[in-house]
C-alpha cells in the first residue's frame, strides 16, 4: 500500500520520540484518531506511567490517556528498535539553551541517530522540536540520509512546530491550525496525510525552512512586545504612573494596538528560548538582531528589577532585607499549570536568599521545588502564616488564589500579575 493511502486510511504505525508537553498530547490524539501509536522517550518513569494509563500532563485528559492505553492504541518504550515497525515519526524532544545561551540540539541529535540506524522505506518523519532555521534541512537530513535511503523517495522529512500553550482551555493539539513544511512537495503532501487525521485545520508552506521561521517569527513576536511592556512597566513606575491602567485605556483603541502585559520576567519552553535560536543563527551569517537581543536584555533583567522593587518597599518601611519573612506566591511559569521551566520565580528566590531573606513560597502545582541550591516545601496558606510575612510577592496570579482573603491577613503585596486587580487597598497591594 502506499505511503499516503496507509496514513489516510489510518492503517499506519505511527511513532511520537519524546513524550513531554508536546509529544504525549500529539500521541493521544494520533491514537484517538484510530493509530496504533508507540511513544519512545528515555525516561523509564514516563514509560511506566503511559503503560499504566497514568497521566502526568494536565493537558491531557485523565479518560482519554487511559482509555486509548487500555484499548491498546498507545503504548511507551525506552526502546528505539520499534521505529523498525513504524510507517511515521513525530520527534518531539527538548530543545533548550546550553549555559552559554546557544541552542543545545543534542536531544534532536540523539533522536535521528537513533531512527537513522533504523529507517527503512517508505517511511515518514516529522520534526516538531523547534530550532534554528535551516534545522531540518542541514542537520536532520544529513543523518537521516546516512542510512543510504534518499529524502523524496525511500522516506519524507518535514518541519511542523509545536503549538503547546499549557493549560489553555480553548486551544489544543487538535483544534491549533498546523504548520507543515517538507523538504519536497510531497514530503510535504505525506506529512500533510498523517496530521489531517489528527488536527482539524493544516497550513502547508512553501518548505522545511519557512515552517522554523513561522514558529520563531510567532515567539519572537511575543518576546519583543513582553520586552517592550516590561520596560514600559519601569517607565511608568518611574514617572509615578500605574502602567495597569495605561494599557487598559489603551486596548480601548479599535485598531493599530494589541494589549501585552507586563510580569516578573518570562519562562516557559518556548518564548524565552526560541527567538535565541535565531539570533543565533543570525550571528552565523554575520548579523545582529538587535531587537531580539534587546528584549531579551529586558526580560531577562525582570527578576532583578522585582528583587529590587522587594528591597525598595521593605526599605520604606524600615525593614532590612536580611532576615525579612518573604512569601512567593505561584512558582510556575504561567497561571493554572504545573511547569517550573525557565520560571522567573526561581531566580527571584534565588536572589531573594543570596540576599538572606527568609523565603518561603506557596504554589497549589508545585509542592516540592529543588532548584540549583534551593530546596523548599510549598506552605500552608493560612491566616496567620500571611500575617507572619513582611511582604507577599505575587509571582503567577493561579485562578484558585482567594485575593480577598489574602489581602486582607497580609501586611504588603506586591502584585507583579495585576491578580489583586480589585482589591480597593492600595495602602497593602503595590503593583509592578
Amino acid at each position: 500500500m502506499d505511503l499516503i493511502d496507509k496514513l489516510v486510511s489510518r492503517q499506519a504505525a505511527v511513532g511520537v520520540i519524546g513524550l513531554g508537553y508536546v509529544g504525549l498530547p500529539l500521541a493521544v490524539e494520533f491514537a484517538d484518531a484510530g493509530f496504533d501509536v508507540i511513544g519512545v522517550d528515555v525516561s523509564k518513569e514516563k514509560v511506566d506511567q503511559i503503560n499504566s494509563g497514568h497521566n502526568y500532563i494536565r493537558d491531557v485528559e485523565d479518560e482519554r490517556l487511559a482509555k486509548v492505553v487500555n484499548s491498546g492504541k498507545l503504548r511507551a518504550t525506552t526502546d528505539y528498535d520499534v521505529v523498525r515497525a513504524l510507517d511515521a515519526v513525530s520527534i518531539c524532544v527538548p530543545t533548550p539553551l546550553s549555559k552559554s545561551r546557544e541552542p543545545d540540539i543534542t536531544h534532536i541529535l540523539r533522536a535521528c541517530n537513533e531512527i537513522a540506524q533504523r529507517m527503512h522505506r517508505p517511511m515518514l518523519i516529522v520534526l516538531e522540536s523547534t530550532s534554528y532555521p535551516g534545522t531540518t534541512q542541514e542537520l536532520v537530513l544529513p543523518i537521516l540520509e546516512k542510512s543510504g535511503l534518499k529524502v523524496g523517495s525511500d522516506f519524507f522529512l518535514a518541519f511542523s512546530p509545536e503549538r503547546v500553550d499549557p493549560g489553555n482551555a480553548s486551544f489544543n493539539t487538535q483544534n491549533t491550525p498546523k504548520i507543515i513544511g517538507g523538504i519536497s512537495p510531497l514530503c510535504t503532501e505525506t506529512a500533510s496525510a498523517l496530521y489531517s487525521q489528527a488536527v482539524k485545520e493544516l497550513v502547508p508552506v512553501s518548505n522545511a525552512m519557512a515552517a522554523e521561521m513561522v514558529k520563531l517569527l510567532e515567539n519572537t513576536f511575543r518576546a519583543i512586545n513582553i520586552g517592550a511592556i516590561n520596560e514600559m512597566a519601569i517607565i511608568c513606575h518611574q514617572l509615578g504612573v500605574d502602567v495597569w491602567e495605561i494599557i487598559e485605556a489603551a486596548k480601548t483603541k479599535p485598531f493599530g494596538f494589541m494589549p501585552f502585559y507586563p510580569g516578573p520576567g518570562l519562562g516557559g519552553h518556548c518564548i524565552p528560548i526560541d527567538p535565541l535560536y535565531l539570533s543565533w543563527k543570525m550571528r552565523k551569517l554575520n548579523y545582529r538582531t538587535r531587537f531580539i537581543e534587546l528584549a531579551d536584555q529586558v526580560n531577562s533583567a525582570m527578576p532583578r528589577y522585582v528583587v529590587g522593587r522587594i528591597v525598595e518597599l521593605l526599605n520604606q518601611r524600615k525593614i532590612p532585607i536580611n532576615g525579612a519573612r518573604i512569601l512567593i506566591l505561584g512558582i510556575t511559569y504561567k497561571r493554572d499549570i504545573d511547569d517550573t521551566r525557565e520560571s522567573p520565580a526561581l531566580s527571584i528566590i534565588e536572589e531573594l536568599l543570596e540576599l538572606e531573606g527568609n523565603i518561603s513560597y506557596h504554589d497549589p502545582y508545585v509542592p516540592e521545588l529543588e532548584y540549583n541550591s534551593v530546596e523548599l516545601t510549598s506552605a500552608e496558606l493560612t491566616a496567620d502564616m500571611l500575617a507572619e510575612q513582611d511582604i507577599v510577592v505575587v509571582i503567577t496570579d493561579h485562578s484558585s488564589y482567594d485575593w480577598p482573603f489574602i489581602v486582607e491577613y497580609s501586611k504588603l503585596i506586591l502584585d507583579t500579575r495585576n491578580g489583586v486587580a480589585n482589591s480597593g487597598d492600595p495602602t497593602k497591594v503595590v503593583r509592578l
